[in-house]
């Protein structure tokens, strides 16, 4: 999965790109620091997985992972090119989702592109960049689909009307993720590849005394910044990108521990893995056996069995045959897998069933 990182200069992007994947990204107090985007894959642990294979002596552990793209700091008109916007807009096209960082924080020492704190005018700032880009790439596709459609070609008519319909949609504000997509035409979306269709996580950087202040010392981002997510069907979180700053320079365990110290319940890498994996609806089941490869593969939530195999490779999914499936709970609660088979609980499901997170699956196939 590709996420990523946009906000204005100096709303703590790059710093929270250097705590997330501790990649060393250059991060300075003025604009375009990061010229090219800053890319990392980063492994996204998992306690049920290391559950699963300590239980059934599994190795090596292979973590699920999250491509994680740093991308410069956009401006007030990047959609016409200025700062390196035209740059910029082209490498968050090729990302799945979108985290935007939005400066929540009121350290002084921190320079404000146009010289204020202002999360949601910030918030406008970027996403009307977004929303006049899409409409230019629109316009484009508009006068090319228009020729193809006079053909008659259902798919070609389908397509035509929903680009006006996405025009009609922009000009008025709406995000592209408002314009459902014709059935007649399920590849407009792809081949226009809006940014405002992208699925976003809006990340408040807030004060690092705010540590601990939320349920369950979650960090709160602010209110009209979790009812502006909740309007368009997004997410909304907060992290104190300085204060991942300093618990990336400590050890796991002193990490830890000043992170209980101060009364947050979880990482910063944490927060920005659980919130992306509910923003595009993924799930997670496990593969392992003893001696093997114990492995965690993300899904989208409603996977069949079939199609889950075939993340393990297309090969399984060709020659599918059935699924042996546990609970991860229950197989490490029974000791593995010859006390589950011993009390029923290890089932046999067939092509259809839907993978549900944490099942640990053995598909039995014919190559």
């Amino acid at each position: 999965m590709k996420v990523g990182i946009v906000g204005l200069p100096n709303a703590g992007k790059s710093s929270l790109f250097n705590a997330l994947t501790q990649a060393g990204a250059e991060a300075a107090n003025y604009p375009f620091t990061t010229v090219e985007p800053n890319v990392a894959i980063v492994p996204v642990p998992d306690e049920r997985l290391d559950a699963v294979i300590d239980t059934v002596k599994a190795t090596p552990t292979v973590y699920e992972t999250m491509e994680f793209h740093d991308i410069a700091g956009l401006v007030r008109g990047a959609h016409k090119g200025e700062g390196l916007g035209n740059k910029f807009l082209a490498n968050i096209r090729e990302t799945d989702a979108l985290v935007h960082v939005v400066r929540a924080h009121g350290d002084d020492q921190v320079i404000h592109p146009e010289g204020r704190v202002d999360p949601m005018a910030d918030v406008e700032t970027i996403e009307t960049e977004l929303l006049f880009a899409d409409l230019e790439q629109a316009e484009r596709r508009l006068d090319k689909v228009a020729k193809e459609a006079k053909s008659g070609e259902r798919e070609k008519v389908a397509e035509k009307e929903w680009v006006e319909a996405l025009i009609e949609a922009l000009q008025a504000g709406r995000p592209a993720r408002t314009v459902p997509v014709p059935e007649d035409a399920p590849d407009a979306l792809r081949n226009l590849a809006p940014l405002t269709a992208k699925p976003v996580l809006y990340l408040a950087n807030v004060d690092e005394d705010a540590a601990g202040t939320g349920p369950d010392g979650a960090l709160l981002p602010p209110a009209a910044l979790v009812a502006h997510a909740e309007k368009l069907g997004a997410r909304a979180a907060a992290v104190s990108a300085r204060l991942e700053s300093e618990l990336g320079e400590l050890d796991d365990e002193e990490a830890a521990a000043m992170r209980a110290d101060l009364g947050v319940a979880e990482s910063g890498l944490a927060t920005v893995v659980r919130e992306s994996w509910k923003l595009l609806g993924l799930i997670s089941f496990f593969t392992a056996g003893e001696g093997k490869e114990g492995r965690a593969w993300a899904i989208q939530q409603g996977t069949s069995a079939r199609r889950a195999a075939g993340k393990i490779h297309t090969d399984i999914e060709k020659g599918f045959v059935a699924a042996e499936v546990i609970g991860w709970r229950d197989l490490v609660e029974l000791g593995g897998y010859s006390a589950a088979r011993d009390q029923g609980k290890l089932r046999v499901e067939g092509r259809d069933y839907a993978v549900q997170d944490g099942d640990v699956m053995t598909v039995r196939f014919t190559p």
